[in-house]
């Protein structure tokens, strides 16, 4: 889905649905999306300001082929949220889950993780470790955020606790160590979260021992469209990650990866 015909047809659609326009004709599904799963997106209501909302782009991916779509925040759960969309547009898989941070606690906390794999419906598909106010993001900030290693650079039990699924913003560092304790503890599906963009991203040895650790690793199509070309102004001074180097990753291993948006 990252060919520009594909995204060029989901900006044009998009426009239709936000006038209400839900029900427009179908286009033709490209045999590319047909089936696809959306692991990781972000959209409205949320704390940040989003460019489409989650009914709407729910209906833009069933509309467009897509097997499901998995919603993520870094502030709330979205899985309560999953299990209305599912009523709301039937024909589509939709599912959330919960990020870590200090919403719930200065330390990565076992009963909200908990607690969000009860809520009705059990569409909590995704716990990550902190994402934005993680220890590693906070360090570059001057400030202090969620830990997931101590100070000798051992998994802190809570995490254990939690079971990993995915590493969020931890560092690459981190990364290689939450894998090795997810094998140790005999977690089978463990994503290691922008696996390939900065600040967050692995070299190809690392890449390489998350895979052998069982880590499935998690490539975000944005830092692709970063760079003097980007729309967000904000990206435009960024390094773009050329289709090159996605490949390089992706010949690692490629049943052991996946793209998100």
């Amino acid at each position: 889905f990252m060919k520009a015909a594909a995204v060029t047809g989901a900006l044009a659609m998009s426009r239709h649905l936000l006038k209400g326009e839900a029900e427009a004709a179908t286009p033709p599904i490209d045999r590319d999306l047909d089936g696809v799963i959306e692991m990781h997106v972000h959209a409205d209501p949320d704390v940040r300001a989003r460019c489409i909302d989650q009914l709407t782009l729910t209906r833009q991916c069933r509309q467009n082929g897509y097997r499901g779509v998995m919603y993520k925040c870094h502030d709330f759960i979205t899985n309560d949220i999953a299990y209305l969309l599912r009523a709301m547009v039937p024909g589509i898989e939709v599912f959330g889950g919960i990020a870590l941070n200090r919403n719930y606690g200065d330390t990565v906390n076992v009963q909200a993780a908990k607690m969000a794999t009860q809520v009705t419906g059990h569409y909590c598909r995704c716990i990550w470790m902190p994402t934005y106010q993680s220890a590693f993001d906070q360090k570059s900030k001057g400030g202090v955020g969620v830990p997931v290693l101590d100070e000798q650079g051992k998994v802190l039990p809570e995490v254990v606790k939690v079971i990993i699924f995915a590493t969020g913003h931890s560092s690459p560092d981190e990364c290689v160590v939450l894998t090795a304790k997810a094998k140790e503890v005999g977690v089978k599906k463990t994503v290691v979260t922008h696996a390939s963009q900065a600040p967050w991203k692995l070299t190809m040895e690392q890449a390489r021992i998350c895979i052998d650790n069982g880590a499935y690793l998690e490539h975000c199509v944005l830092p692709y469209f970063k760079g003097p070309h980007a729309v967000v102004p904000g990206y435009r001074n960024q390094k773009q990650v050329s289709m090159e180097e996605f490949a390089a990753y992706i010949a690692l291993a490629p049943d052991r990866q996946y793209i998100s948006t």
